[in-house]
């Protein structure tokens, strides 16, 4: 299941071959392995714990479908009918923009989304005071940047 909980541990690193993405979730270091138009979800007798995930690609975001979740691996007291649906897509070089989409009709009136933004690396920084200085420092070097850039 995707996390929902900013902060601590919870970053993914995606690695990608012709016909298969792996997730791996910094958090207890969980990979997924999703193959890419491949076989369809077996039977759904068949349940596991994390689901079944299968990606497919629409245009230029990996669209990974979920189900066949086990009763133990419910998500806020979802239904183990529960479907997700989930959205990368590059929005820049180093950027991705995450959509998850939660659809279970006997849990919830109707499908929710969510949009994970990009986020900063977690880190303690002495308090989090230094945090206003390292983003200042960054903001300069994009403004440099920007500005040798021009004409």
């Amino acid at each position: 299941m995707p996390s929902l909980f900013a902060g601590y541990n919870s970053y993914y690193q995606i690695f990608q071959s012709p016909d298969h993405a792996v997730v791996l979730m910094e958090m207890i270091h969980d990979a997924r392995v999703i193959p890419i138009d491949g076989p369809p979800h077996p039977d759904q007798s068949i349940r596991q714990l994390h689901g079944d995930s299968r990606g497919r690609w629409e245009g230029d975001t990996l669209v990974v479908e979920t189900t066949n979740y086990s009763k133990l691996g419910s998500f806020w007291s979802a239904s183990e009918e529960i479907e997700v649906t989930e959205r990368f897509t590059r929005v820049g070089p180093d950027t991705l923009q995450y959509e998850i989409t939660f659809t279970d009709p006997t849990t919830w009136t109707q499908p929710w989304t969510v949009m994970i933004p990009p986020l900063f690396e977690y880190a303690c920084h002495e308090g989090n005071l230094g945090m206003e200085g390292i983003l200042a420092g960054y903001r300069a070097e994009e403004r440099e940047a920007a500005a040798a850039e021009q004409p």
